[in-house]
């Protein structure tokens, strides 16, 4: 059975017409689209997604970010899935992720870094439960 991890193409990538980029780069390495929906975060679903993050500082305006504009939500499944596209998008820190990734080729920020992926089996089936409730 394949392993499924969430995605999101933030933001920042809808407002700059990456969304068509990034998925080709998913696809033409083999990983399947099982769900896809384009729409805005709203501020519960933000604070439920980044639950551990929120008592830190950087919080805040990640959440006014997440939440400013339309983003595209998706399972992506495939051997090693979780690993394969955290590989795929490179280094939280655009500023540090290596040329070839999604984020080394196409963003300059440690914030506006285009991508969400999942880090490990556990966050993605809570993240895909908050995303897409009737696939988890």
């Amino acid at each position: 059975m394949a392993e499924r991890t969430l995605v999101l193409i933030k933001p920042d990538a809808v407002r700059r017409g990456l969304v068509g980029e990034i998925l080709r780069r998913f696809e033409r390495r083999g990983l399947a689209i099982d769900a896809m929906v384009q729409r805005t975060m709203d501020g519960r679903l933000a604070d439920a997604h980044y639950a551990q993050h929120l008592e830190k500082p950087f919080y805040p305006p990640l959440k006014d970010f997440m939440t400013s504009g339309p983003l595209v939500a998706l399972i992506l499944a495939g051997d090693e899935a979780i690993e394969v596209v955290r590989t795929m998008v490179g280094a939280t820190d655009a500023r540090k992720a290596a040329a070839g990734t999604v984020r080394g080729d196409l963003a300059l920020s440690n914030r506006e870094n285009l991508v969400h992926a999942s880090d490990s089996p556990d966050s993605a089936r809570r993240e895909i439960g908050l995303w897409f409730p009737e696939l988890a």
